[in-house]
């Protein structure tokens, strides 16, 4: 597999677009640390979010988010969690909402492609990461599942590339792992 990913340029195309994710990746990071310290301590912010707004709210939000684009960080509903009377099932709650919201962002990803204007530009435009996509699309998956990248775009783009659905499905799986992961970290950080 090695030799394979080396050979057809996967390590390159991971790196290329890895570095244009490392600043802001770095940024939101650093923009929370300093919030955090100068303006306003999260941990009181999620115990208002907590008191403010009802699971089903947060849920649902969530559960929103995740199929289209994932604009709001999983993290924060993370860290909300672990505010809750059950943290662990409200945990399991988010990672299959998440989960099943990239499976459904695979079958937007599909529809787009019947939208004539968009499958034209991402024929002319986005030709050669759509050519890479097709070629290691199950480690995109993996990738988009275990990383802070969103998952429903990595979905979208299987979709769009018509990347089998099994392994979409099979692949997809590794978000409960992030899940479990990224709780165990933020679980230490929030009160």
């Amino acid at each position: 597999m090695h030799h394979y990913y080396a050979r057809t340029g996967f390590y390159l195309f991971v790196w290329k677009n890895l570095k244009k994710a490392i600043l802001p990746i770095t940024g939101v990071i650093l923009a929370i640390f300093l919030f955090n310290k100068y303006l306003y301590n999260i941990n009181d912010g999620l115990h208002h979010f907590t008191e403010t707004f009802s699971r089903f709210a947060i849920l649902i939000t969530f559960f929103i988010s995740e199929t289209f684009l994932g604009l709001i960080p999983p993290e924060i509903f993370i860290a909300w969690s672990k505010k809750t009377n059950e943290p662990i099932l409200n945990l399991a709650i988010l990672a299959t909402l998440s989960y099943c919201g990239g499976l459904i962002s695979y079958f937007l990803g599909k529809i787009t492609l019947k939208i004539k204007s968009l499958k034209e530009y991402l024929e002319v435009k986005m030709r050669e990461n759509l050519k890479n996509t097709r070629k290691w699309g199950g480690i995109l998956i993996l990738v988009g599942a275990l990383l802070p990248l969103p998952f429903s775009i990595a979905c979208i783009a299987a979709g769009m590339i018509k990347y089998p659905f099994k392994n979409v499905v099979f692949f997809g799986l590794f978000r409960f792992v992030r899940f479990a992961i990224y709780a165990w970290a933020i679980f230490k950080v929030v009160n």
